[in-house]
C-alpha cells in the first residue's frame, strides 16, 4: 500500500511528464502550421513572380493604348481572385492549426483530469479519519476548474467560428465587388 505523500509524488511526476508531452505536441503543431504558412508564401511568391513577368511582357508588347488597357483589365480579375484564394488558404491553415491545438490540449487535459480523479479516489480510500472535508473541497475545486476550462473552450470555439464567418463574409463581399468592377472598367475602355 502506498502512502499519501508517495501517491502525490507519483502523481506530480506523471503530471509534469504529461505537461512536457503536451508542450512537445503543441510545439510540433505550431511548427507544422508555420511550415504550411511558409510553403504557401513561397508558392505564392514564385507563382506571382512568374505571372508578373509574363504580364509585364504582354503589356510591353501592346501595340497601342487600347490593347494596353485591355490587357491591364484582363489581369485585374484573376489577381483579385488569387488574393482572395490566398486569404482563404491562410485562414484554413490558421483554423486547422487552431483545431489541432485544441484537440491536443483537450485530449491531454482529459487524461490529466482522469488521472487526478483516480488519485483523489485512491487517496480518499487511504485518507485518515477527519480528512473527508479536505478531500471534498479538493474535488469541488477540481470540478470548478473543469467547468471553467469547458467554458473557456466553448468561448474560444465561438470566437474562432465568428472570426471565420466574418472573414468569409468579407471575402464574399470583395469577390462580388471585384466581379462587378471588372466588367464596368472594361466597358469604359
Amino acid at each position: 500500500m502506498f502512502t499519501v505523500p508517495e501517491q502525490f509524488s507519483t502523481a506530480t511526476k506523471a503530471n509534469i511528464d504529461a505537461q512536457i508531452a503536451l508542450m512537445t505536441s503543441l510545439t510540433g503543431k505550431a511548427f507544422e502550421g508555420i511550415e504550411k504558412f511558409v510553403e504557401l508564401n513561397m508558392t505564392v511568391a514564385k507563382t506571382s513572380f512568374e505571372e508578373t513577368t509574363a504580364a509585364a511582357k504582354q503589356l510591353l508588347g501592346a501595340k497601342d493604348a487600347q490593347e494596353f488597357f485591355t490587357l491591364s483589365t484582363a489581369h485585374t480579375q484573376p489577381n483579385a481572385e488569387k488574393a482572395i484564394a490566398y486569404g482563404r488558404h491562410l485562414a484554413n491553415i490558421a483554423s486547422s492549426t487552431q483545431a489541432e491545438f485544441t484537440q491536443a490540449a483537450e485530449t491531454q487535459i482529459a487524461e490529466t483530469n482522469r488521472k487526478v480523479l483516480a488519485l483523489i479516489e485512491e487517496v480518499t480510500k487511504n485518507a485518515p479519519a477527519g480528512s473527508h472535508n479536505v478531500v471534498e473541497m479538493f474535488k469541488t475545486a477540481m470540478s470548478t476548474a473543469n467547468a471553467s476550462y469547458d467554458q473557456l473552450t466553448k468561448t474560444t470555439k465561438q470566437a474562432v467560428e465568428a472570426m471565420e464567418a466574418n472573414f468569409n463574409n468579407a471575402v464574399s463581399q470583395v469577390s462580388q465587388a471585384t466581379a462587378k468592377a471588372t466588367p464596368k472598367a472594361a466597358a469604359k475602355k
